[in-house]
């Protein structure tokens, strides 16, 4: 038995997961913090809903964003858009739940905070860019390894006050 991978499918997943995740960590540098989508609402705990790094403005350029990068590849910008939108729902979950843990905000989860914003969205897309459960377990792993690796070099070097 042998495993055929879909590499180009996998890579152009990979490319709109990273430009979902990328574009408004990248924007809040430019533009410093932007509007938080809780509106610095608590819940019962005493704790932010979501915290004041995820914004309307990540959110939109996440969703927007990911969608002309799929026209630029030359897939559907439709197909982009569902990735921006799950890699966002992803990354939102994973935020409330690391605010109910108590962990401030953009503090990270290893692998926790990845598998969420590359699971879901590969799910809403894997039938059209025609992956299978093998290249979509490979597409989260790659991922998982590709954001530590960006997320702590980006630390690093730019020392960012904050994401959206």
């Amino acid at each position: 038995m042998t495993l055929s991978l879909h590499w180009p499918a996998i890579f152009s997943l990979l490319a709109l997961l990273l430009l979902a995740n990328g574009l408004p960590a990248a924007i809040c540098l430019v533009f410093g913090p932007g509007r938080p989508l809780d509106g610095g609402r608590t819940l019962a705990d005493g704790r932010p809903l979501l915290g004041p790094s995820k914004t309307w403005r990540g959110l939109v350029l996440a969703v927007l964003g990911t969608g002309l990068g799929a026209l630029a590849l030359g897939l559907p910008g439709g197909l982009g858009l569902a990735v921006g939108v799950g890699a966002m729902v992803g990354d939102l979950a994973t935020s409330f739940l690391k605010r109910r843990l108590g962990l401030a905000p953009s503090a990270s989860l290893p692998v926790l905070d990845q598998i969420p914003e590359t699971l879901l969205p590969g799910v809403l897309v894997k039938a059209e860019l025609a992956l299978g459960w093998v290249d979509l377990g490979v597409s989260v792993l790659a991922f998982c390894a590709l954001d530590l690796v960006l997320t702590h070099l980006g630390h690093r070097l730019l020392r960012p006050n904050g994401r959206d």
